[in-house]
């Protein structure tokens, strides 16, 4: 299939440099102007290039896009590009609420096309893996879900991740992963979110805890901030052990240690080709020889607009929608 990406940024690269060192490269490249699409374009391999994201839109050779802007307007550019009738993977979050993301999942499905988000934990093989083993029952039955994310940004007010104005703070920036961890591990949806966070002086949460449970008393507790380094650290625990996964976003390997002391390693894909795997799931989805996992997406978007509501935190442009 035929790749476009709209926003050139440094996702953006990684996106086409993995398409491009797997013998896949993207077809079209948009910026918002044309010498910096085309200087993207000679470095990655890429045939078309567009001064601006309506034109490359517009161009029916184009099958899915890549959107790759800040989140902050997601929602406007999946719009524009299902209504160009093209397949959409978008970066995470895939949306900033889900009053965003629901009319554009609705939209989606009328106009027979898919919509999915490029979260990592959704495609890597070792999560397949994992929860492959704890569906068979290798750790016994499901009781508890660690979380940490600590990224340290340095103290800049006008930086994007303090920004209200671009949608920053910690819980849609690292704590989109962290969610997305426990949901994929989960067997059922959560019916408590309790949670308490500090803002930043802008206004942004600079660092949360949050804890989640399932009618059947699964539990997960999640620990995020944005101006301290903590590991990037996933537990998941049951009856018969429990199994840690470091560097979580796009880990490889991971440590299952039972209840006995014993442990064993973990093994199954490669980091390197994390964003690669969104790509081949994207056009399986497409040719439906994979299920679209949106729904963990828009389970995910739930609990972190449910969280913000609780917190009482609305970006600037969201009482103008």
């Amino acid at each position: 299939m035929r790749w476009g990406i709209l926003g050139l940024g440094t996702i953006a690269q990684e996106f086409a440099a993995v398409m491009q060192r797997n013998g896949q490269p993207v077809y079209a490249a948009a910026s918002r102007t044309g010498e910096k699409a085309q200087a993207f374009a000679r470095c990655y391999g890429i045939e078309k290039t567009y001064a601006s994201y309506e034109a490359m839109l517009a161009d029916p050779q184009v099958d899915i896009v890549y959107v790759a802007t800040p989140h902050c307007n997601h929602a406007q550019w999946i719009q524009s590009c299902l209504m160009a009738d093209k397949h959409v993977l978008c970066e995470k979050a895939i949306t900033v609420s889900s009053d965003e993301l629901q009319p554009l999942a609705a939209l989606a499905c009328q106009r027979g096309l898919v919509l999915s988000e490029a979260m990592t934990i959704f495609h890597m093989p070792l999560y397949i893996k994992l929860r492959q083993m704890l569906q068979e029952g290798v750790l016994g039955e499901l009781k508890m879900i660690q979380v940490s994310f600590g990224s340290h940004k340095e103290y800049d007010v006008h930086n994007r991740f303090f920004n209200p104005a671009l949608a920053g703070g910690a819980l849609l920036d690292i704590g989109t992963y962290a969610l997305s961890f426990v949901r994929w591990f989960l067997s059922e949806r959560v019916d408590t979110i309790l949670t308490t966070y500090h803002p930043f002086e802008t206004g942004v949460d600079e660092k949360a805890g949050i804890l989640l449970q399932t009618p059947g008393a699964q539990m997960a507790t999640i620990a995020l901030t944005m101006r301290a380094k903590m590991p990037k650290r996933g537990i998941v625990a049951g009856e018969k052990g429990y199994i840690v996964v470091d560097n979580f976003p796009r880990a490889d390997c991971a440590m299952w240690i039972r209840t006995d002391g014993t442990q064993e390693e973990i093994h199954a894909g490669e980091t390197d080709q994390a964003l690669w795997y969104e790509a081949q799931d994207m056009e399986a989805y497409i040719n439906k020889k994979k299920s679209n996992l949106l729904t963990l997406s828009a389970d995910v978007m739930d609990w972190m607009t449910c969280i913000r509501r609780q917190w009482g935190m609305q970006y600037p442009f969201e009482s103008n929608q």
